[in-house]
Formats: C-alpha cells, sequence, structure tokens
C-alpha cells in the first residue's frame, strides 16, 4: 500500500519488519522532509508489489559497482523534478539506497547510501566506502556515503 510519508508525526508504516524500524522511520521522514523543503514534492513511497520498475533499475546501476544486496526490500519510490530522476528503496536492515540521475547529459547522477542509526554497517561497503555522520532530529545520526555513476540508464 502506498504511504504518504509524514515528517511532523513518524510513523513506522511499512517498516515494521526492520529490527531499527524506528530509526528506518526517522530516515525516511528525513528524505521527505528534504523534498517538502526543496522541491514541496509529497515524498510517496509503494511495495515492491505496486512498484515493479524501481528496484530493477536501481539494482541495474548498483551492478555498475558489482553491488547485489540480499536484504529484503521493503518500499521504493521515484519521481522526476527539475530535471532529476531521484529513487529510492529502503530495506529491512535499515539501509537506503537513493538514485540522483540527471536526465540531460552531463548532469549529476549519483547513488547514495544511508544507515540508518543503530544498524551495523553492511559487510559489502567494509573498505570500500566511508561514511559521512550527520545529525538529525527525525533520524538521529545518519551515515552515508555514494558513489558517481558512470554509465547510462
Amino acid at each position: 500500500m502506498s504511504y504518504k510519508v509524514d515528517f511532523k508525526d513518524v510513523s513506522t508504516v511499512g517498516l515494521e519488519s526492520s529490527p531499527v524500524a524506528d530509526a528506518l522511520a526517522g530516515l525516511r521522514a528525513n528524505e521527505a522532509r528534504y523534498y517538502w523543503n526543496k522541491f514541496k514534492h509529497e515524498f510517496v513511497t509503494y511495495t515492491l508489489d505496486e512498484d515493479k520498475e524501481t528496484l530493477p533499475w536501481i539494482e541495474k546501476i548498483l551492478a555498475e559497482r558489482d553491488m547485489k544486496f540480499p536484504y529484503k526490500p521493503l518500499e521504493v519510490t521515484q519521481f522526476e523534478e527539475d530535471g532529476t530522476k531521484f529513487a529510492h528503496v529502503f530495506y529491512e536492515n535499515g539501509l537506503e539506497v537513493n538514485v540522483m540521475y540527471a536526465l540531460e547529459d552531463g548532469g549529476k547522477r549519483a547513488v547514495g547510501f544511508k544507515l540508518s542509526d543503530g544498524m551495523e554497517v553492511p559487510q559489502e561497503f567494509e573498505g570500500k566506502f566511508k561514511f559521512a555522520h550527520q545529525k538529525s532530529k527525525l533520524a538521529g545520526t545518519i551515515r552515508g556515503s555514494f558513489f558517481v555513476i558512470k554509465g547510462e540508464y
């Protein structure tokens, strides 16, 4: 079921099976607040049954770095704003993967990773990525990293 994320009243709707559900809900709300403040975009997430295209697209981009996650995806979202496609997947273990993909050639294109407060750094990242720390009223401490997309998707 689709869920319009409320960043004022944080809810674990759709994320209940996560061992870090509260922190992951805060991370999702943090993203919702960011897109609302930047674009006045309402951040709506979908189950994999409702949106069958977003996860395969993100996975194709991740394959550029030989990354395939064994974690259960809970929700996805994708939308376009100001000539850029944004896509997110929230995994049960607390990982969020987001893609920023400029539709015009030469624009910014990157994959970001955010780790929910309280989760361990997944083994797929050890030795490959350094994580910056950011404090958030909604999500506690967010650890994030990224890579620049080289291919065309």
